[in-house]
């Protein structure tokens, strides 16, 4: 008697569990996505040269992919099925193909690449390869290298406008900018900017771009339509990640050394504001309607929002060692922080502004891409 209850107690209780299983995953599916749709995100790590592949309904670490030595700048195809990323250390572009979670393709780009950008039809992939002073367009279907064209000493990236025609290249040793026709990547322009230029935000509407340096407490603004620079604007410190707000007319700049966030008012093209935060502010990420503005603070081990509107900053959100790059979701639900030092993936609820859970991952994560298909 005492073992069929035992049994009618373990049934009742796998119920109990499936029951709850199932509620969860509809409080962690996005109200816009279909259940025929998969929410992936993709984790690039350079300790151990994989790729983590993360199920964002189901919360959980569903691959490993070896994509080789050091990847770095995992981006989703905006149309294609398809999350590129570079190998520094191999020197080639990988292609994994979303619903198989195989590399279906390596392209050798040249001697240490570091980042992969997309014309807005994701037709074409966009790399500049460090070591070998390169540029490259692939075609994203076939894998194909359509153009190449030579750049300055150790070019950082490339970097596509938003109107497709022009591709945008840093070339720290040279400390210059350059400016390809984005179809035959014939060189258009060579205009200097501040030392050792590193990231790059533009303008929504492809008429200027702003330019971090990597040795100095500057940004360069470069007039895109007359290729000139315009200014080198100071800043309190070194600056690191970029954000341009969506209608273009404030960038917001990591300065890690102030410990804070300084904004550039982009119309009179001068720093406007500046914005104390903690320690070590890292990484960003915005909501689509530049509301919510989220810095990972690398020796804090949290994330801060802001209220944009207001310059308010809410309650820290701790997250788990060493923060680093951050993305948000297509739905605007999930906020997720790749950490370096802990080795996984905090997942935060935005409309709690409350972390949910801590993903493992592989070692050092770098990068992070999101994928809806």
């Amino acid at each position: 008697m005492a073992r069929r209850l035992n049994y009618r107690l373990l049934f009742v209780a796998v119920l109990i569990l499936a029951s709850a299983s199932v509620e969860i995953a509809r409080e962690y599916r996005p109200s816009f996505l279909r259940p025929d749709l998969r929410l992936y995100a993709y984790v690039g790590n350079s300790g151990d040269g994989t790729v983590s592949v993360i199920d964002l309904i189901r919360m959980g670490n569903i691959a490993t992919i070896p994509v080789g030595g050091a990847p770095s700048g995992l981006r989703a195809n905006p149309v294609l099925k398809q999350v590129w990323g570079v190998s520094t250390e191999g020197g080639y572009a990988f292609v994994i193909d979303a619903p198989t979670g195989r590399v279906a393709a390596r392209i050798p780009v040249g001697v240490s690449p570091f980042a992969v950008d997309f014309s807005q039809d994701g037709a074409r992939a966009f790399v500049a390869a460090s070591g070998s002073a390169t540029l490259v367009a692939i075609d994203c279907r076939t894998g194909q290298i359509l153009a190449r064209a030579h750049t300055g000493r150790h070019p950082w990236l490339a970097h596509l406008t938003p109107d497709g025609k022009q591709v945008l290249v840093p070339n720290r040793e040279d400390s210059t900018l350059q400016i390809f026709d984005a179809a035959s990547l014939n060189l258009l322009a060579t205009i200097g900017v501040a030392a050792h230029p590193e990231q790059i935000a533009v303008l929504p509407d492809s008429s200027g771009a702003f330019v971090s340096s990597a040795a100095s407490s500057e940004i360069s603004a470069v007039d895109l339509r007359r290729r000139v620079l315009v200014a080198n604007l100071r800043l309190t410190g070194t600056p690191s990640a970029l954000l341009m707000k969506p209608d273009g007319g404030e960038l917001y700049v990591n300065v890690p050394a102030s410990h804070g966030l300084e904004i550039v008012d982009t119309w009179r093209t001068e720093v406007s504001d500046s914005m104390v935060l903690g320690s070590s502010p890292t990484s960003a990420a915005m909501l689509g309607n530049a509301d919510l503005v989220y810095v990972s603070d690398a020796t804090a081990n949290s994330v801060t929002p802001i209220e944009m509107a207001t310059r308010h900053l809410l309650p820290p959100i701790l997250t788990g060692r060493h923060p680093g790059p951050c993305a948000i979701d297509p739905s605007g639900d999930l906020l997720l922080v790749a950490n370096e030092d802990s080795a996984d993936l905090a997942v935060i609820r935005i409309r709690t502004q409350s972390l949910m859970t801590m993903i493992p991952v592989g070692t050092r994560p770098s990068s992070l891409a999101i994928k809806l298909f």
